[in-house]
């Protein structure tokens, strides 16, 4: 079987020989060459033709995402972004970036191997069957919502995602008013990188989004994003919904799990609830879909055509959990028409 071909690009050697050292632990991955800079790294692209690339932010001459702009139109190729704590990360999936690693503190370097040999091959191997040429759609963010005004307090929504789950739910969220129920939210993602997210989404949207605690009260016009190292399961306090966040082990590979989250909304909304599954590579999330579909509550799950990896949905509609397929520009309507009609 032919090997993945990986182009490393990283201005700190020690950590570039890491990245090299990890990736060639995997048998399925195959290192072209290392580049220092966003200028060696478009010759050696030129010259290996990689299938991936890994790609620093913060770099000097020109940073990642920069480099990001530039390349994407001219030659497009799966980007594994490896970043520090910042938000800029966001402007690198925004770029066209198919995911990211957090870059390890506080490690030592067997630590920091065994990091890479987990996180970041199993990243390069999802993005290498992502067709980034497909990544720049035209989309309809806060499409006009025409159903009557919702604004009741005792239905719930929710959403998960993973692979391109970041932008997948700008778009989502994007198109809610603040009519919309409380609503809860997993995308894998680490901590830390879980509250930039949230307030980056609260200062586009015109919803309030936060990252979640335990014991936040739902209510209309609130997004809760479950943070990155917990699972966000829906509890009933009297007559109010509200979340918990606990560290716990991984579900169906994660933590925080999307299965998780809609198992709590399955037992204590029912049929109270809409939940959509976005792109994401896996299956998390799919068993607790058709857990609120058998509930009552209504599921929606993204089509092929519009996810970056149509993983968990697939699984979600080849299992019968999704009740209506349609491309993310659609999702928000219709999260809207169900809720109408409940």
């Amino acid at each position: 079987m032919r090997k993945i071909r990986v182009l490393v690009v990283d201005d700190s050697m020690m950590f570039a020989d890491l990245m090299v050292k990890g990736l060639s632990s995997d048998p399925a991955l195959e290192v072209v060459d290392v580049a220092a800079n966003p200028f060696e790294a478009r010759d050696m692209i030129l010259k290996y033709r990689p299938d991936v690339m890994t790609l620093d932010i913060e770099m000097p001459r020109m940073d990642g995402i920069e480099f990001m702009q530039r390349l994407m139109p001219q030659y497009p190729i799966p980007v594994v972004m490896v970043s520090s704590l910042s938000d800029k990360v966001f402007d690198a999936l925004k770029a066209g970036a198919v995911d990211f690693i957090s870059k390890p503190v506080n490690m030592t370097k067997d630590e920091i191997l065994s990091y890479l040999q987990r996180e970041l091959c199993t990243k390069v191997k999802i993005a290498s069957t992502v067709d980034v040429s497909r990544m720049k759609r035209v989309t309809s963010r806060g499409s006009s919502v025409t159903a009557d005004n919702i604004n009741k307090k005792d239905l719930v929504v929710a959403l998960g995602a993973s692979t391109g789950g970041t932008e997948a739910l700008c778009e989502v969220i994007m198109g809610f008013r603040n009519d919309i129920p409380g609503t809860i939210v997993t995308q894998h993602m680490p901590p830390g990188f879980t509250k930039m997210y949230a307030d980056r989404l609260n200062n586009q949207c015109s919803v309030t989004v936060k990252e979640a605690q335990t014991g936040d009260v739902l209510s209309p016009g609130l997004v809760l994003i479950a943070p990155g190292d917990k699972h966000l399961r829906l509890v009933k306090n009297g007559e109010h919904f509200q979340v918990e966040c606990k560290a716990g082990p991984k579900v169906s590979g994660h933590c925080p799990s999307v299965d998780v989250m809609f198992d709590s909304v399955a037992r204590v909304a029912g049929n109270r609830a809409v939940a959509a599954l976005l792109t994401g590579m896996g299956k998390d999330g799919a068993d607790g879909l058709l857990e609120i579909r058998k509930a009552g509550g209504h599921t929606i799950g993204q089509d092929e055509a519009s996810c970056v990896v149509y993983g968990m949905p697939k699984v979600a509609y080849d299992i019968g959990a999704v009740e209506h397929q349609l491309p993310l520009s659609a999702i928000a309507h219709k999260i809207y028409t169900e809720l109408g009609s409940m």
